[in-house]
């Protein structure tokens, strides 16, 4: 076959370091537009963007050509360093180390998009803590909470 393709659909999801409520109500839409440019220059287009004031949810297709581990770094490094121009309040920034990578089947993106719109209203009853408790289980991933809570 002389072209590659592709089609790998990811459940991404990171938080800001402590689980800090820095994503504002009105920073939350342009960090997401900047989110979604980043995603794009990395041939990994975002999908749709969500989440709460300390964590993103993002489905996005991932290229075929970049790692998923350097995909993420990239947009956490360039996202942190735009929103500390935002304001004194966000001068100290930072994204947690880790994320949580998850594939999906395209029968799943349907309902992937509600849970990620319906995500404040999600976490009226549930912890970030307990929610990545929940992926992990649902996609069959170890998780050591010994190093996942920084």
């Amino acid at each position: 076959m002389p072209q590659s393709l592709s089609s790998i659909l990811v459940h991404l999801v990171f938080s800001t370091k402590r689980r800090e409520p820095l994503i504002t109500a009105e920073i939350e839409p342009e960090l997401h537009k900047y989110m979604a440019t980043a995603f794009h220059s990395l041939k990994s287009p975002a999908l749709l963007i969500g989440g709460t004031e300390d964590h993103i949810h993002t489905l996005l297709s991932l290229s075929r050509s970049w790692a998923m581990a350097d995909v993420v770094g990239e947009v956490k490094t360039s996202s942190s360093k735009w929103i500390k121009t935002k304001g004194l309040g966000f001068r100290r920034f930072e994204w947690q180390t880790g994320y949580g990578a998850f594939s999906i089947g395209q029968s799943g993106v349907a309902a992937l998009k509600r849970y990620i719109t319906g995500q404040k209203d999600h976490h009226e009853r549930h912890s970030f803590q307990d929610e990545l408790r929940v992926l992990c289980r649902k996609y069959g991933v170890g998780l050591d909470e010994r190093y996942v809570w920084d």
